[in-house]
């Protein structure tokens, strides 16, 4: 059984899906100068190029549909929507002492829609956005500078939205500043040796640490009933076979993602991290202060997302996406047509691993599954795929629950088709809602129900205890 007041929800970020990119004051992000492409991580310029497209520049026009989105939503029944604040919506540059009162304005309409219509904003303070001027002026993350604007940044949001916003996430999956560093802390790393490039890693996740905590601290002092989460991906790694070396280089794979949880909940460095630093003869920039300031601001809860396992050999490069860790092809598993494994047992077996090693409450921010939805002239898509993906992985989160799991929440990654982070695909699609755009931009932005919008309607009306999807998968019929 599902808690009475279990939060089904839908999870969007504001640079894929709002468009606007720069509309009333809004400075670039990270976000707006990445292509379309399964590359589109390499080889970055920070220059705009005229003759190329960046599917984020204008995404689903979020910004101007809202109302009409969020009726949708509010009719699918969520009772929470997760999104984030575009950091350079409030400061264009990101160092700047007074924010843009135009985007604040436009997150205070934006939150007066969604708990007008009951739903319940989960908010990421920092989603993959950090403004292009601090990556240029500063460096990113690796740069301590970045923590005073931060805290400056997260201290406006508690102060404008406070009692409209109760639950909050500082970073989007911290862990990836290994995998994917620039969206993640803001750090260019292409051209760096491997020294370099991994103490510019750990040198940006300690400022974020601190960053985070200092967020935390406000946050509580502003409003004792806000609940502070940090956010990671954490799709587990197996190891590929049961040889020892298999298994241990899997194990320390794992903590390599598990450090920032470890961190930012338990309020200190874990005592495997000094073997880390030594044999990677890290030299990391830390005041005194730092260490008690993450140790008094813990975080409440851990928000993770979670789409695929992955399968570990010993010795092999280590690769990854948003999805999480790239591995070798796992036999006993079907893939998504973007080659992500499904395994929905993972996700009950790492709610379970997190329990167990927190005893925190979870809230599973990021789960779904992208697929190529063919739209047909009057006929509606009749997403069965989906509707499987969903109705088991609602019944592996709900024995984990049985198994004595505090989950607080479950927030459908994409309720509406928006941009991929991974890619800049629209047409990797993973909403119950059809938008009318194609990888190249081309569209009429029209929205339109899948079967699975009914489908997910029934689960969260039933409060997960009807999951059959019969009824709803049938030949198109004309609408």
């Amino acid at each position: 059984m599902f808690p009475k007041n279990f939060l089904w929800g839908g999870a969007i970020a504001a640079n894929q899906a709002e468009g606007a990119y720069q509309e009333d004051g809004k400075g670039l992000s990270v976000a707006d100068i990445l292509p379309v492409g399964s590359d589109r991580f390499e080889n970055i310029s920070y220059d705009i190029d005229v003759d190329e497209f960046y599917p984020n520049h204008k995404a689903i026009d979020f910004y101007h549909r809202y109302p009409e989105d969020i009726a949708l939503f509010a009719e699918l029944g969520l009772k929470c929507l997760r999104t984030s604040i575009a950091w350079s919506r409030i400061f264009p540059k990101g160092d700047e002492d007074e924010p843009n009162e135009a985007g604040l304005r436009f997150y205070d309409n934006l939150f007066d829609e969604l708990l007008n219509n009951g739903i319940e904003p989960v908010i990421t303070i920092s989603h993959f956005e950090t403004p292009l001027y601090l990556v240029e002026k500063y460096g990113g993350w690796k740069n301590r500078q970045l923590i005073n604007f931060y805290e400056n940044y997260a201290q406006t949001l508690f102060e404008r939205y406070k009692g409209k916003v109760k639950y909050w996430m500082t970073f989007n999956e911290i862990n990836h500043t290994h995998t994917l560093p620039l969206i993640a802390a803001g750090i260019n790393v292409e051209k760096e040796d491997e020294w370099q490039k991994l103490n510019d890693m750990y040198q940006a996740s300690h400022n974020m640490f601190v960053a985070s905590a200092k967020a935390v601290l406000a946050a509580k002092q502003i409003d004792p009933d806000n609940q502070m989460g940090c956010m990671l991906s954490l799709s587990p790694i197996y190891p590929a076979t049961c040889s020892p070396k298999d298994v241990l280089e899997s194990y320390q794979l794992r903590r390599r993602s598990l450090f920032y949880s470890d961190v930012q909940l338990r309020g200190k460095y874990p005592s495997y991290f000094e073997r880390i630093r030594e044999e990677n003869n890290l030299h990391l920039e830390t005041q005194s202060d730092d260490f008690t300031i993450i140790e008094k601001g813990t975080c409440d809860y851990l928000g993770f997302s979670f789409y695929r396992s992955s399968l570990h050999e010993a010795g092999m490069k280590i690769l990854g996406n948003t999805g999480g860790l790239l591995g070798k092809k796992n036999p006993y598993l079907e893939e998504t047509p973007w080659g992500w494994p499904i395994d929905p047992i993972a996700l009950r077996y790492v709610c379970n691993e997190l329990t167990d090693r927190y005893e925190k409450p979870l809230f599973i921010v990021e789960n779904g599954i992208g697929l190529r939805d063919e739209k047909i002239e009057n006929k509606k898509i009749i997403d069965e795929d989906r509707m499987i993906y969903l109705k088991a992985h609602a019944e592996q989160m709900e024995e984990a629950i049985k198994d004595g799991c505090e989950i607080i929440g479950y927030t459908w990654w994409g309720p509406i088709d928006i941009v991929s982070a991974g890619t800049g695909e629209m047409e990797k699609r993973y909403g119950f809602i059809y938008v009318d755009r194609k990888n190249d931009g081309t569209g009429t932005l029209a929205r339109e129900k899948k079967a699975s919008f009914d489908y997910y309607q029934q689960i969260i009306k039933t409060n997960g205890n009807n999951l059959d999807y019969s009824k709803f998968v049938r030949e198109g019929v004309v609408i």
